[in-house]
């Protein structure tokens, strides 16, 4: 923590530090709650809970400044929890080890925290901040932000009273977020039956690995590779050939992330074991001339182990394969409105294999609701052909850009007497809370800002620090240029 002290701007850091000691995977925030809370009410602010446990801090005006109007900044208490595979690391005892590498702050071997732990540090340096000139101020913590958006659903009308919300969940600096895209979580669970597995046959794990993985919508447009789908892919190639038996299949761990590993336990004939090894480093190659710009590390492993478990039926092994593999993944259309920009995508986040039957959980985007119906009845399709239950739950809005929005104005201006050029005004397509937050506060002015963050989602996460540097000046040059009430 000591080497994080020593950069600027030192309160940020030291509170991102802080952060990083308490672990707050998603459904695990409440230790990391109570301390903001208790150091919160130290400093004499007056805060408040809700019913889903979001966070509303108060602060009042810098004297001469009561005129201007109320400004939550806003951020969101989890973190995603994702590591490598040869990092012992428990999300919800083990602090997050940060460190500076250059020009960077990573984690060693985790995802960093950074989303959204230097906005939510950022908020709180503010409140810490006596030099910090701003108008009435809140700062809203929202809950369990990654896997469902838990707080921003539950945010009740009334409760806050600021004109303008400062979302601190973007991931580039110079960039000015006015809009969002929209999500559904999309689920298939395809019944298998099982049989006992022939004689003469050897058991093996084969190991699809080392992949980036990333976040599932503001990474999608990269081209990286999903481990399930590559999987799939090869197993349908070979599977019927080398009569493999499928005994077990899981890849991928959150589906807002795109998975970096798979794995597929499988029962091979003996006497075509080789033939396997021979195919699966020919697909590796195949692999590598097709990803390795990108994937430089991605690696296929295959690994004799013992074991005696039934394995699918043929009929069940052909219909599972089939179905992930003919599953759609990635950037499914670009915005003909915001050049530059997905509209509509998904990700095949995490797929398991559970006695009698198989999962696939997808992660849809898109900046409009047709798109998102669009990707929801081809996957039902889908299900529907192999026989599968379907289900599509948990849909959340996107941020409908405000052209004429005061505050986007204010930022963008701000911008460019601070560092004498433009920002880039975007459409991220990813999910931030605002198109949540426009229900019960319709008329709030919003925008969103953040440092560069890389990697987020993945334990190659890292936040450039100089870009800190320059979201706190703009962070605090706007709060001071807020217009009267």
């Amino acid at each position: 923590m000591s080497e994080l002290s020593q950069l600027s701007p030192q309160p940020l850091w030291d509170i991102f530090a802080k952060i990083c000691s308490i672990p707050h995977p998603s459904y695990h925030e409440e230790e990391l709650a109570n301390y903001v809370l208790s150091w919160a009410g130290e400093q004499g602010f007056v805060t408040f809970r809700d019913e889903v446990g979001n966070i509303l801090i108060r602060k009042p005006a810098t004297k001469g400044l009561e005129h201007l109007k109320p400004v939550a900044l806003q951020a969101h208490l989890d973190m995603v929890p994702q590591k490598n595979n040869d990092t012992t690391h428990d999300f919800t005892k083990d602090p997050i080890q940060p460190w500076v590498d250059g020009e960077w702050v990573k984690a060693r071997g985790t995802t960093l925290g950074a989303d959204n732990g230097i906005g939510m540090a950022s908020a709180l340096a503010v409140l810490a901040d006596k030099t910090v000139e701003h108008g009435p101020l809140e700062v809203l913590l929202t809950m369990t932000e990654e896997t469902g958006m838990v707080g921003a659903f539950g945010l009740q009308p009334g409760w806050l009273q600021a004109d303008i919300l400062i979302n601190t969940d973007s991931e580039e600096e110079g960039e000015i977020y006015m809009g969002c895209a929209g999500g559904i979580d999309f689920t298939t669970t395809l019944p298998l039956s099982r049989e006992a597995v022939p004689a003469g046959y050897e058991h093996i794990q084969l190991i699809l690995k080392g992949l980036k993985g990333g976040h599932s919508g503001a990474d999608i447009h990269l081209g990286l590779g999903n481990a399930n789908k590559l999987l799939a892919r090869f197993l349908f190639a070979h599977a019927k050939a080398l009569d493999l038996r499928l005994v077990d299949f899981t890849g991928g761990t959150l589906r807002n992330a795109i998975p970096r590993e798979a794995m597929a336990t499988l029962a091979v004939p003996a006497d075509k074991l080789d033939q396997l090894k021979g195919m699966a480093l020919h697909y590796l190659e195949t692999l590598r001339n097709e990803l390795g710009l990108k994937e430089k590390n991605i690696n296929i492993v295959v690994e004799n182990i013992a074991a005696n478990d039934q394995a699918l039926s043929t009929i069940s092994r052909d219909a599972f394969i089939a179905l992930l593999n003919s599953t759609p993944n990635g950037v499914i259309r670009n915005s003909d409105v915001m050049k530059g920009v997905v509209e509509t995508s998904l990700n095949v986040g995490v797929v398991s294999i559970k006695d009698d039957e198989a999962r696939i959980n997808c992660l849809v985007r898109s900046l409009i609701d047709s798109g998102k119906d669009y990707l929801v009845e081809t996957l039902t399709a889908l299900g529907d052909l192999a026989g599968a239950k379907t289900v599509a739950k948990g849909s959340y809005p996107g941020w409908q850009p405000d052209a004429s929005s005061p505050v986007m104005a204010l930022v963008e201006e701000t911008y460019k007497k601070l560092f004498n050029k433009a920002p880039n005004i975007q459409v991220i397509h990813a999910g931030l809370e605002c198109g949540l937050f426009k229900k019960p506060y319709p008329d709030m002015d919003m925008v969103s800002i953040g440092p560069t963050i890389t990697g987020p989602h993945s334990p190659d996460e890292q936040v450039h620090i100089g870009s800190v540097g320059l979201y706190w000046q703009l962070l605090t040059a706007l709060l001071k240029a807020i217009p009267a009430k």
